[in-house]
């Protein structure tokens, strides 16, 4: 049985990938994954509404299902149904509990009490487990409705807090402001597709359409002073002013261009409303959105999706390449390629674990396969990314999250091929973790596959200089990780003998090798884009350096090691300092506020770091325990 416990183990790994491969069963007779699929372009880049529907629950909610704890059955099944609700069926989306807060003051204002927040769960089961801790207490995510009588005041506190500077902004100041930007980019959304406040926009449309011909006749009789029809005039001047409305308050380019190599001639439809008083015909698209809002809210399935699947197939015929990206993406959504590959490093990282207690060839070797498919998967979402975005695969900080991830778990990997002794597989396991879940808190902040700006899309150097310093990032915070396994191995185990000592201090130096290099590079090549962008290849700018520190770092450790200065303890020791470095250079500099590189401080961020330095302070301490208190005394 042990012989063939890593295939099951792999076979198990596998069946969880094709699982979220495969098309799921709909919850609804209404075709939303068609609906999902549907085109818009934002902030110039065509996408799936899916794409927008989560990323829009990410930013406003930090999650992308909308439910209560205490109602078993979910408000929306989807983001897409989520989506299509808000658009379609305002009235219905507002009493859903989409909008996160956390503040207590801010709470208040919107006239939330303490019995509000508090969860009743209906058995006493449930309350028990509540008790427990097992589940939530108190609801953090409330709806539009509840806001609604207070949302001049909330606009007034927002006005308030906006002419503080935002460095001296407290915290219930930056909470007023995110719910009031929130609060914006779900009324903009209502706007996108149709008029929510109209009952039956599609008939309102056919109306106009209608009067439109009657108005043209009665303003040439007005101009021949001949009798006139005034009441149509009036109608569609009053159409007029809603359009303008709607075109002022949509956020979403959902009607095409007529030539599909024009994308700047994508349309809000309040915008291409307004333009029928010059083009004479409302847009196709317009009317699509308007009947898919009718059948939705007249719980029409089969009308639905007849307009969805016809709407489709009318895109197919002008817009095939930009389809086939965009429902990549689509599909890219739903796999989510990445939440997969945390439950695949984190059970490599008990099988690397438990190696080392029993079974050590077969729990190494089921570890080491869970592993190479993480990195498989990993590496095959990166490349998807890249393919649908057209461009370098880091551009932004999530991404580096995601490079950072790669590239430690790629050396990890050749360590394990090389060494054989499930070390690679749990430092793949941490690495391949904690940088996921890094990513999965960035891509809070929206859509993760951003237009660049054009100096990055052009420039050269500046492309290779992200990548090559991101795996100096990777390979720096790696050599760190080895060293707090040595650490921790040797002080709390036995399992730490000379051999495992000695292949650990090997991996540790060649890998702050590898890290020196690139780290070096990187900021040459950086060097030379900003000469190439800025007239200077160095401005002491605090991005450079940090990138500088973990060069002068590097070479420190290096120069230690070669002058016998430290031996393995205090090599694993500076490897350790090394993370505190990286990540300081990695998030800590952007948050000062000053230089070309910062996007601001951020209260959870700081924290975070904080706690990771606190963290690997301990580490290195744990390290300066007197050998004679270690387990592992004889190899320590």
């Amino acid at each position: 049985m042990k012989r063939f416990l890593p295939l099951l183990v792999l076979l198990v790994g596998v069946a969880m990938v094709v699982n979220t491969l495969l098309p799921h069963k709909q919850k609804s007779e209404f075709d939303l994954e068609g609906f999902g699929k549907l085109p818009v372009l934002v902030n110039g880049r065509i996408k799936p509404l899916d794409t927008v529907a989560r990323t829009t629950l990410l930013t406003i909610q930090s999650r992308q299902r909308v439910s209560d704890p205490a109602i078993s059955q979910p408000f929306a099944s989807s983001p897409t149904e989520w989506l299509a609700t808000v658009c379609f069926e305002p009235a219905k989306a507002n009493s859903f509990p989409t909008f996160r807060i956390d503040s207590p003051e801010l709470l208040s204002l919107m006239g939330i009490t303490e019995d509000d927040t508090r969860i009743k769960y209906d058995s006493s089961a449930k309350r028990f487990m509540a008790i427990l801790g097992f589940l939530p207490s108190t609801r953090a995510r409330f709806s539009f409705d509840q806001f609604r009588p207070k949302l001049d005041e909330l606009e007034r506190q927002a006005r308030l807090a906006d002419e503080v500077d935002s460095a001296a902004r407290n915290k219930f100041q930056k909470a007023v402001l995110t719910l009031y930007s929130n609060l914006i980019t779900y009324q903009k959304l209502q706007y996108s597709l149709v008029l929510p406040e109209s009952p039956d926009f599609l008939y309102e449309l056919m109306q106009f359409q209608e009067n439109l011909v009657k108005a043209v006749a009665a303003a040439k009789a007005r101009e021949a002073g001949q009798p006139y029809d005034e009441a149509v005039l009036k109608a569609i001047s009053e159409s007029r002013n809603r359009f303008e409305t709607l075109a002022q308050q949509g956020s979403l380019l959902a009607i095409p261009p007529r030539d599909p190599s024009k994308p700047e001639a994508w349309q809000k439809t309040g915008q291409s409303l307004v333009d029928v008083f010059h083009t004479g015909s409302i847009a196709p698209a317009a009317l699509t959105y308007a009947g898919l809002s009718y059948t939705w809210r007249n719980n029409s399935p089969a009308e639905f999706n007849e307009i969805v699947r016809l709407y489709r197939n009318e895109l197919v015929k002008r817009f095939a390449p930009q389809l086939t990206k965009s429902d990549t993406e689509d599909r890219f959504n739903a796999a989510e390629p990445f939440y997969t590959s945390i439950y695949l490093f984190v059970m490599a990282f008990f099988c690397g674990v438990f190696s080392w207690l029993l079974w050590p060839e077969t729990l190494r070797k089921s570890g080491f396969y869970l592993i190479a498919l993480a990195w498989v998967l990993t590496t095959i979402g990166i490349v998807t990314r890249m393919w649908i975005g057209g461009y370098a695969p880091v551009t932004n900080l999530y991404s580096s999250a995601l490079g950072v991830c790669w590239v430690a778990v790629t050396l990890c990997i050749v360590l394990e091929m090389i060494f054989k002794n499930a070390i690679g597989t749990v430092a793949a396991g941490t690495m391949g973790f904690i940088t996921l879940i890094i990513a999965h808190h960035l891509s809070l902040s929206g859509d993760t596959m951003e237009m660049m700006r054009a100096v990055l899309d052009s420039n050269f150097w500046l492309s290779t200089h992200v990548v090559t310093i991101t795996i100096g990032y990777g390979a720096t915070f790696l050599a760190g990780f080895l060293a707090i396994i040595y650490v921790f191995r040797g002080v709390f185990t036995r399992s730490l003998d000379k051999p495992t000592a000695d292949a650990l201090n090997r991996m540790v130096y060649g890998i702050v090798c590898f890290a020196t290099l690139f780290s070096l590079v990187g900021t040459i090549l950086g060097g030379i884009w900003a000469d190439q962008s800025w007239g200077r290849f160095w401005g002491w700018d605090p991005k450079e350096n940090g990138a500088l520190i973990i060069v002068i770092w590097n070479a420190l450790i290096l120069h230690c090691r070669w002058g016998g200065l430290v031996k393995a303890r205090g090599l694993m020791a500076l490897a350790v300092f090394g993370n505190i470095v990286t990540a300081w250079s990695w998030f800590g500099v952007n948050m000062l506020g000053v230089g070309l590189h910062s996007y601001g401080f951020m209260d959870a961020a700081f924290w975070w770091l904080l706690l990771f330095v606190i963290s690997q302070l301990l580490v290195i301490g744990i390290a300066l325990v007197p050998l004679e208190k270690w387990r592992s005394l004889k190899t320590a």
